[in-house]
């Protein structure tokens, strides 16, 4: 599996209201990509526009990839709600891109990958009887069974307590090394653990502040990761 670099540049608007000026960015191949910026400056926008739901958005410019392969059937998304099936054991749910596409369903791979997400002594629940850190494991392995290159996350981890929030962040960059991975958030600390790359977005335009050299997932309490969560706050204020 290739995973390609990513580039956007162009305007966007909605019902003729623009949600963005031009602008230009890459997300490198293989990398963890944040992209930050203040509530309405048009990362959920960007992130549709990568998945392929545009309905209602006018694009006026290119989105391409590194080796200009098309994005469908390239791409998956993890939103920021689990969107778990009730009626549905955690396999079958995992399975749900499949049966929606008419495919065979691989039950076995499922239960690996939910075993990988910490998940064996849960197969045969439904998503009602998980906690909010369990649900979310169950959409990490619905991602990483689509075993796309491309991934999309829209603020997967935001409605999460602290430590169930910790430790996804950690499960996440380790399951989806060597992904091309571009990860909306408002938490310039998740920005400062998880980022290769970091895109802040303002009225302005994008800007990229440089992350530590030290590889991500950084710790907590690292001086480096702290001290970059702190700039990252400071430059979202002045976005704002």
């Amino acid at each position: 599996m290739t995973s390609p670099a990513l580039s956007l540049s162009g305007s966007a608007s909605i019902g003729g209201e623009q949600v963005f000026a031009p602008l230009v960015f890459t997300v490198p191949a293989g990398q963890w990509t944040c992209l930050l910026g203040p509530s309405g400056v048009g990362k959920s926008t960007i992130l549709r526009l990568f998945a392929g739901l545009d309905d209602g958005i006018t694009f006026d410019g290119q989105i391409t990839t590194s080796n200009d392969l098309p994005f469908k059937g390239r791409v998956s998304l993890m939103a920021q709600s689990d969107l778990l099936m009730p009626w549905l054991d955690l396999p079958e749910n995992v399975c749900l891109g499949a049966r929606l596409r008419g495919e065979s369903a691989d039950l076995t791979r499922a239960c690996h990958l939910l075993t990988q997400v910490g998940l064996s002594d849960h197969l045969d629940k439904r998503p009602t009887a998980l906690s909010g850190g369990q649900r979310q494991r169950v959409a990490l392995a619905r991602t990483l069974m689509e075993d796309r290159p491309i991934v999309l996350l829209d603020e997967p981890f935001s409605a999460l307590d602290a430590k169930s929030r910790a430790q996804m962040q950690n499960l996440a960059a380790d399951l989806l090394t060597g992904r091309t991975v571009l990860h909306v958030t408002h938490d310039t600390a998740e920005a400062a653990r998880l980022a290769d790359q970091v895109l802040l977005m303002g009225a302005n335009g994008i800007t990229c502040p440089t992350p530590p050299q030290t590889h991500p997932p950084r710790a907590f309490d690292a001086p480096e990761t702290q001290g970059f969560d702190g700039y990252l706050l400071r430059l979202m204020l002045e976005a704002t």
